[in-house]
């Protein structure tokens, strides 16, 4: 991952201030030819994918706190980047079980104590039952929302040239794909395959050549004021947040962000540009 990643968070005001990149209010007056949008959390269901795995160990009969699954989701995330070549052609159920299996790897040994035994007392073919048990219901409950807002793409296409810029691990145009959304993509930017990870603003400013559009032409849309809207900003583009009602308490509160905040993707629809 960039060093730069590891950079303090940047100050980031309204558009009219000096935190402001160059050309922001041009933005508010140029005519938008471009929406860019995360994945996980924006494209398939407005929540987080941690969140959404939380639920799912919770309704499998593990109690875990955020703050205790969130180390164990992180260790999967980190595997899966390193990963590469193994997860590249992967779809989404595949690379969901390798997720999972990593996060039992995880709680297994560092995990609460409760967790813990559960994942003992279960035994190898135990645990493999609540592993596909928590990895089936995470990709029904994703191919559903990646089924209803495949529409609002289609919807879309007509006006607008569509990309998506993912912090991902390599397989995102497979699992695009398959979800039947790729064919409305003008782009798709995984951060595995180019080696540039959010909120770093170079994996934007390559959706942009891509797109061939500037920034003042383009909108982002994701759940995450760090990684989603303050890059995205800086760079001069509107900026739309998904926010269903939890946000992170890891992410930042950034004043004058986002430009419009919406409860589901099916909003964007709505928004006057």
């Amino acid at each position: 991952m960039p060093d730069r990643l590891r950079l303090a968070k940047p100050k980031v005001g309204p558009f009219w201030s000096i935190d402001a990149p160059v050309g922001t209010l041009k933005r508010h007056v140029t005519t938008l030819r471009a929406i860019l949008f995360d994945f996980g959390g924006t494209l398939d269901l407005s929540s987080h994918w941690l969140d959404r795995f939380l639920q799912c160990y919770r309704a499998a009969g593990f109690e875990l706190q955020r703050e205790e699954f969130d180390k164990a989701f992180s260790h999967a995330t980190r595997a899966g980047y390193a990963a590469e070549r193994p997860i590249e052609n992967l779809g989404l159920a595949g690379l969901v079980e390798f997720l999972v299996a990593r996060q039992f790897e995880y709680l297994k040994t560092e995990g609460p104590r409760g967790t813990r035994q559960i994942l003992e007392r279960a035994e190898t073919a135990g645990r493999a039952k609540l592993a596909e048990r928590i990895a089936a219901v995470f990709v029904r409950e994703t191919s559903e929302g990646l089924r209803r807002n495949r529409r609002v793409l289609e919807e879309l296409r007509p006006r607008f040239k569509l990309g998506v810029v993912s912090n991902w691990y390599g397989n995102l145009e497979a699992v695009l794909s398959e979800a039947g959304m790729r064919t409305f993509l003008d782009v798709v930017v995984d951060s595995t395959r180019e080696g540039v990870f959010k909120p770093d603003p170079l994996i934007f400013e390559l959706a942009l050549r891509k797109l061939q559009v500037d920034a003042a032409e383009t909108a982002m849309v994701g759940d995450s004021i760090l990684k989603d809207c303050v890059p995205a900003h800086r760079l001069g583009m509107r900026t739309i947040l998904i926010d269903a009602g939890a946000r992170a308490s890891k992410d930042v509160r950034a004043p004058g962000l986002p430009d419009h905040t919406i409860g589901s993707l099916e909003q964007v629809l709505a928004i006057q540009w």
